[in-house]
């Protein structure tokens, strides 16, 4: 995976005082940047970090910036798959940015995901794996 984390959740490395900054600003020692994200994920984390600052979009972009994270994903490329992951998950209101994640995870065959979201202890990658979550 060459210390790259299919998700990472933005907003707790962003704002400082969220109760997961610590934990998350440890965590990331730990992992070789660009981390691999994408789009969808970035505008999730913008939209969800606005509500607690309204510099924090500004934030997310300037790690990108930094190299900190790389979109590695083509949307267009994947919407069949991604349709496919949405009526899997049908009953349990997927979101987007989750959806490309899962399949960000069978394209580079990466199980371990960095997130605080639950709905990944549930969520398979190539129909039956599991995803490693880091927190």
């Amino acid at each position: 995976m060459n210390g790259k984390s299919g998700k990472w959740r933005l907003d707790p490395f962003a704002i400082r005082n969220d109760i997961h900054h610590e934990k998350t600003k440890a965590l990331l020692k730990n992992l070789a940047p660009p981390l691999r994200t994408c789009e969808a994920v970035l505008s999730e984390a913008c939209f969800l970090i606005q509500k607690a600052d309204p510099k924090g979009p500004q934030e997310i972009l300037k790690l990108g910036q930094k190299g900190f994270y790389e979109l590695d994903f083509e949307i267009k490329e994947h919407l069949h798959p991604i349709q496919n992951i949405f009526k899997k998950y049908e009953d349990q209101n997927i979101s987007f940015a989750d959806a490309c994640l899962i399949r960000m995870a069978e394209i580079h065959q990466e199980p371990r995901i960095l997130t605080f979201d639950s709905d990944f202890k549930i969520y398979r990658w190539d129909r039956t794996q599991r995803f490693t979550i880091l927190f």
